[in-house]
């Protein structure tokens, strides 16, 4: 005598899609996170700068550092630097070469005491900017070496700029 039984579970997927479990599920986007700054410490990673800010962000400045080491919005004027990095929570630092090391230290520092997050990119095909990591290694959480940009681009967009 063969008995069949009759189930009645429900695989995981058709559990999820039930009205039951539909009071569990956001409905609305979620919102964009990180107050983003962006700074550039050479003119290569400014140009890099200027492209990127060309996209829809949901919240980044970009800066570039100058000669003498104060920042400014990209075609602006100077920022102290505590002006500049009042209300963010994440500082990315792109390096094309060597010229900003002492910048990217004051601005690693900077964070660090404030608890901000701090990522570098270094973008080049050698090591132009060994002073550059070296300056941004004791405070950045995400230290990138790239020989392509599209990564910085990447890198704003997972941390939900």
């Amino acid at each position: 005598m063969t008995m069949s039984l009759a189930t009645s579970r429900q695989s995981e997927s058709a559990r999820a899609a039930s009205a039951a479990e539909a009071r569990h599920r956001i409905d609305v986007p979620i919102a964009p996170a990180r107050a983003a700054r962006v700074v550039a410490l050479d003119d290569r990673a400014a140009q890099v700068a200027a492209r990127l800010a060309a996209h829809p962000w949901a919240h980044a400045e970009f800066l570039r550092a100058d000669a003498v080491g104060e920042l400014r919005e990209l075609g602006g004027g100077p920022l102290p630097l505590t002006a500049a990095l009042i209300g963010a929570d994440v500082v990315v630092v792109l390096a094309t070469e060597d010229g900003g090391r002492d910048t990217a230290e004051r601005i690693g520092r900077h964070c660090f005491r404030y608890g901000i997050t701090t990522a570098g990119v270094v973008l080049g095909q050698g090591f132009e900017a060994d002073d550059a990591v070296a300056a941004l290694r004791p405070y950045a959480r995400v230290l990138l070496l790239s020989a392509d940009e599209s990564d910085v681009f990447e890198l704003l967009t997972a941390l939900r700029v």
